[in-house]
């Protein structure tokens, strides 16, 4: 008998709990309302079991999911990184975010190699935009070298975003030319792609430099096209995430992207294969 063609791995590279452990501003749970216009309450406290949530993926098609913690209290509010590797601990699909904030940390490349050699983290979320800094900022530095030498991918916040607080001047994708030069061996994933002000930025780095990929959450597939009117040529530098609960149609989303005017292989890179390289799943 022929074998049996496997199905190619789809990953969500952009996840968030359903609750803090922490706290939310109001702001951003009357957001979160938009989404779940009926039986928000119910929706949260279902999936902030992780079994549930769990059986949630399974559910919605997809094989890994990048769980993210977010130490951002000016403008969304605290999901610890103990959460977020309790929520992960024992559970093969679910994969740990840590973040590390430059004001709430000192030595950041120390912390960084705890929560990965100790606490078992497999990759890092920053948020310039809600921490209030410059990606290329020296202090960063000792974080990305860090990072490098573990071989850890870093997502990053850039583009626009709707919370009170938030200073988009931090969110440019620009400032990651600096970091990818510096940091060849260092893979750097750009969240929402430079959503709003900076796409044909975000575009053109993940073209110009081998290490820096474009993420695709927050961001309508239907309009990804117009966005990135060559998208088809950059297929092996593009990476799903859904920002869910935010955005909880996942399936949705994938399977819209999958009918995009895009080869298959690029379809199956930009909906687990490059996720999957970059995460060392197999």
């Amino acid at each position: 008998m022929p074998a049996t063609e496997e199905k190619p791995l789809r990953i969500d590279f952009h996840v968030h709990l359903a609750t803090y452990d922490g706290f939310l501003h109001p702001w951003v749970v009357d957001w979160m309302r938009i989404a779940h216009p009926v039986g928000y309450e119910e929706y949260v406290a279902r999936y902030s079991d992780p079994g549930a949530f769990e059986a949630l993926l399974q559910e919605e098609g997809v094989d890994y999911a990048c769980i993210l913690a977010e130490l951002t209290p000016v403008t969304t509010g605290i999901c610890s990184n103990d959460s977020v590797r309790d929520f992960c601990r024992g559970r093969r699909s679910l994969i740990p975010f840590c973040d590390i904030n430059p004001y709430l940390h000192t030595d950041l490349a120390a912390e960084l190699r705890r929560k990965v050699e100790s606490e078992g983290f497999r990759g890092i979320k920053l948020y310039p935009s809600y921490q209030h800094y410059y990606l290329n900022d020296p202090r960063m530095y000792p974080l990305y070298r860090a990072a490098e030498e573990l071989g850890i991918p870093v997502l990053i916040h850039t583009g626009s975003s709707v919370f009170k607080g938030t200073r988009l001047k931090y969110a440019n994708p620009l400032h990651l030319d600096d970091v990818a030069v510096d940091f060849p061996s260092l893979n750097l994933v750009m969240a929402h792609s430079g959503r709003g002000f900076w796409y044909d930025r975000a575009f053109f780095l993940s073209k110009l430099h081998p290490n820096v990929y474009m993420e695709l959450s927050g961001l309508p597939p239907a309009k990804l096209m117009t966005y990135f009117p060559e998208l088809a040529r950059n297929t092996e530098k593009t990476i799903f995430g859904s920002d869910w609960p935010g955005m909880p149609r996942i399936r949705q989303n994938m399977d819209a992207i999958a009918g995009l005017p895009l080869p298959p292989e690029g379809v199956a890179a930009i909906l687990g294969g490059n996720a999957a390289r970059l995460l060392n799943l197999g």
